[in-house]
């Protein structure tokens, strides 16, 4: 292969992380990888994560061995590429630049797990923890649990494994999850001077459109108002970007990329904002189907690397659970929140008659070293703008 030789490094999964232990191989010396493919599974403060490539061409040579711990940045493999690639690595674009963000998840609602507490023998565990354990082959019997009254959460099952040659199974640690949001959200408040803003939109067109969209699709292929309201985001950022990078080194760099960290309760506690690729490209039938894949592989623990470190800004919902506004920690180094509550009728005035509307509350929570209150609302009105044609969207 004409080309180069690239070192691929320990990524940083967050502003806390200095090392991480690399736990699995995926890949041998002399395989062909694309961009995307999943080559290692390393271990952090969050978790065991599989890490993607983002280089096409050929391990040429493994450095470091299954349970050593490196510092970030550490050179763990060389990858032979073509030209192109080479020249590409050497000059790191904007969302390779973003892959040594932090991505701390803002603080939301606790969310604890559905235990069952069936009678009739049956161990009381929660819905995670069942799933888990059958594909784990483990018998729930078996294992002590820690939730409420000894019911069997998914850390229990995840425990229950026996530790082999320093390995761990893939997925997110909620205890160590807690604790690095705790930790991130602490440093958000230290030293991020925080603004809100709230505005109030009529989505009637938003609604009516979703309807007739909707109608005849089975419920596993409808739109959601969530996608039309992220996607709204997105394209607001491209008037507005300085609502969309990151505050690194004491200034802000903006992205050229608009990748939406959304906010995802896991069962069994704990919250995570991984993030969808490129949002303001993709189609609403597209992002649709990339965020119902992305909230399932996060609830089985099986999310990216680049899905946690990638994100440009946060939108964070909690419609679903009646709350008509929330007012979101920014996740550093990011410099903007954007939250919706639940949709709900208001009386309303459409000219001048008085009519129930369906209302949404749309919030903004700002870096006041970027931007300020007067941008920030017209940011906020760009968004409800652009729900007013969520056809063009």
């Amino acid at each position: 292969m004409a080309g180069g030789v690239i070192d691929f490094r320990m990524p940083s999964l967050g502003a806390d992380m200095e090392a991480g232990t690399l736990v699995e191989w995926r890949v041998k010396a002399n395989d062909n990888v694309k961009h995307g493919d999943i080559v290692a599974v390393v271990e952090t403060q969050k978790g065991a994560i599989e890490i993607e490539v983002f280089e096409s061409g050929e391990i040429a040579e493994i450095l470091v061995k299954p349970g050593e711990k490196v510092p970030v940045g550490t050179p763990l493999a060389r990858i032979r590429v073509a030209v192109a690639a080479e020249a590409a690595a050497r000059e790191p674009s904007a969302p390779a630049a973003a892959h040594a963000a932090l991505t701390e998840r803002p603080p939301a609602m606790p969310v604890r797990a559905g235990v069952s507490r069936e009678t009739g023998g049956r161990v009381p565990a929660s819905p995670a923890a069942r799933e888990l354990a059958r594909s784990l082959g483990v018998d729930l019997a078996t294992i002590a649990g820690s939730g409420a009254d000894g019911a069997i959460v998914r850390e229990d099952v995840l425990r229950s494994q026996p530790a082999t040659e320093g390995k761990r199974p893939v997925g997110l640690d909620l205890g160590a999850m807690r604790e690095a949001i705790a930790a991130a959200m602490a440093r958000s408040k230290r030293e991020i001077p925080h603004y809100y803003l709230q505005h109030q939109i009529d989505v009637t067109p938003a609604e009516e459109w979703l309807a007739q969209r909707n109608a005849g699709r089975p419920p596993a292929d409808r739109l959601l108002f969530v996608a039309v309201a992220m996607k709204a985001v997105a394209l607001a950022l491209k008037r507005f970007p300085n609502f969309n990078g990151f505050w690194r080194e004491g200034k802000f760099e903006p992205s050229s990329v608009v990748h939406v960290g959304t906010a995802i309760a896991i069962r069994g506690g704990g919250l995570a904002a991984p993030a969808l690729h490129n949002v303001d490209k993709l189609s609403l039938d597209g992002l649709m189907t990339r965020l119902r894949d992305l909230v399932q592989r996060m609830r089985a623990g099986r999310i990216r690397g680049s899905e946690i470190v990638d994100a440009t800004i946060t939108v964070s919902s909690l419609g679903e659970r009646g709350v008509e506004a929330l007012f979101g920690i920014i996740y550093p180094p990011q410099v903007a929140l954007v939250g919706f509550g639940t949709i709900t009728r208001r009386p309303w005035l459409v000219g001048d008659i008085v009519q129930a509307r369906p209302i949404v509350t749309v919030t903004l929570a700002g870096d006041h070293r970027v931007s300020d209150g007067h941008a920030g609302a017209l940011f906020l009105a760009e968004i409800g703008k652009l729900l007013q044609e969520p056809e063009k969207l």
